[in-house]
């Protein structure tokens, strides 16, 4: 069972535990999920040796069972407009282009049937070897097979979308 975090609703039947609190942008918040291995990879690493603590965090994601991003709206976005956004995101760290292809026609099924991504939304993405099983509002809505790693590292890689998230994995993993 995830551990609940006052902005994102807990999914019930996964070994999932928080590995950072949510951090807010303006569009949306985000919190990591992850199984146990992730954060004992990490719970050795110095806090000031960031570097060291990112490599072996994204080390430690593709051996997970799964991680899951999960979104809570803070605005409201059209469903296009989200959906390539996530596209874009992920598609310079893939070259499975086709699959990224299939996470935004996923992302925008989901939403489109909302009409948009309004506040309170979630989107919830459950990366694992099968590839991002996209949810929305706890209806699953498919997988994208092959991005996990590309989805992992819109958060995570040196050119994070939301560098206070990394730092916030830093903060609350390492020693």
């Amino acid at each position: 069972m995830l551990t609940y975090v006052s902005c994102v609703r807990p999914v019930v039947g996964s070994n999932h535990f928080l590995l950072t609190n949510s951090h807010f942008n303006k569009v949306y918040s985000v919190g990591m999920y992850s199984d146990d291995h992730a954060k004992s990879k990490l719970s050795s690493i110095p806090k000031f040796n960031k570097a060291d603590a990112i490599s072996k965090l994204r080390l430690s994601l593709k051996s997970a069972s799964a991680t899951m991003f999960v979104l809570k709206m803070n605005f409201k976005v059209g469903a296009e407009k989200m959906a390539s956004a996530i596209a874009e995101s992920v598609e310079p760290r893939t070259s499975e282009k086709g699959a990224v292809e299939m996470l935004k026609k996923l992302i925008l099924d989901g939403i489109s049937s909302k009409g948009a991504a309004v506040p309170g939304t979630i989107l919830q993405f459950e990366c694992s070897n099968d590839g991002v099983k996209v949810s929305v509002d706890s209806k699953e809505i498919g997988i994208a097979p092959g991005l996990c790693q590309a989805f992992c590292d819109v958060y995570l890689d040196d050119k994070t979308v939301s560098p206070a998230l990394r730092e916030s994995c830093i903060e609350n993993c390492c020693s």
